[in-house]
């Protein structure tokens, strides 16, 4: 049992949620912050379980979607479905039980974020079509992400303000660069499959370029959220170490070497996000 229940934490990399569920605390703790809201730990538990709902959802649909796809790619080919550890109707199973889920936990935590998830839902499992035919499939990515700050802060406030609205936008542009760099790693693959992303469409240096200016555009956002919400010293400590390793893959990645994507994709934006959310969380109380 427990073997399966593996499985399936490695079909939808559970442990990547740390990219945007540090996110999902901060919009979290603004709406109890900035609106002067009580927040009971059952609605922190249902904020949570939406995140993981929401992204075992995508992840899982994505898979399913990419199984023949998966398959005939060397770097993707161990996935669970393609390697038959899961089948894809039970992987389908999944994807219907974590969706009712998600609208399930919704109407427990307001009208608004109930009415709200069939949108959520078509925009996270529809970023799977994207790259069959848009080379702005990583933008549909980010758009998916950046739902986690401001998604949190409805499920608390039950309406929308700037202040959250900015971390995800920050969300977005951070995503979509680094999903830039990840995609490198398979352009003569996606060519000869007829799908579409930036590195396919502009090659690997360009695509590093883009990636690059998006980044500029996140640590911009970054910068704008720290001035407009008045945060305090702990804040900028967070921007510092959160921009510094936002750079820091275009430092240790070149158009001649991507051996360290990993290394940038997984380690230095996870790092990233965790001690960005914890000293935002920190500044908005000292």
């Amino acid at each position: 049992m427990f073997n399966k229940i593996n499985q399936y934490l490695s079909l939808v990399k559970f442990a990547h949620t740390l990219f945007a569920l540090p996110f999902a605390f901060i919009g979290l703790f603004l709406a109890v912050r900035t609106e002067n809201i009580h927040i009971n730990y059952l609605l922190g538990i249902l904020v949570l379980l939406c995140m993981i709902f929401a992204r075992n959802t995508a992840m899982a649909f994505n898979r399913f979607i990419d199984r023949n796809i998966d398959k005939k790619n060397e770097r993707t080919a161990n996935r669970e479905i393609p390697a038959k550890t899961i089948l894809p109707v039970n992987a389908l199973i999944f994807v219907i039980l974590n969706a009712t889920l998600f609208i399930i936990t919704t109407f427990f935590i307001n009208q608004l974020c109930f009415f709200l998830s069939p949108i959520a839902l078509l925009v996270i499992m529809g970023y799977s079509y994207t790259k069959r035919f848009t080379f702005l499939c990583h933008l549909i990515l980010g758009i998916g992400l950046s739902l986690a700050p401001i998604g949190a802060f409805i499920a608390v406030t039950g309406f929308f303000k700037l202040l959250p609205l900015l971390f995800s936008s920050m969300v977005l542009f951070w995503v979509s660069g680094f999903d830039i760099i990840y995609a490198l790693q398979d352009v003569e693959f996606d060519k000869s499959q007829h799908l579409k992303s930036i590195p396919v469409k502009i090659g690997i240096a360009n695509s590093l370029k883009v990636s690059l200016i998006l980044h500029i555009i996140t640590a911009i956002f970054v910068v704008f959220a720290g001035f407009y919400g008045h945060f305090g010293i702990y804040f900028w400590i967070g921007a510092t170490i959160f921009i510094f390793l936002l750079f820091y893959q275009h430092i240790i990645i070149s158009s001649k070497d991507l051996s360290k994507i990993n290394i940038a994709f997984f380690t230095t934006n996870g790092i990233a996000s965790v001690l960005f959310a914890i000293f935002v969380i920190i500044a908005m109380y000292y």
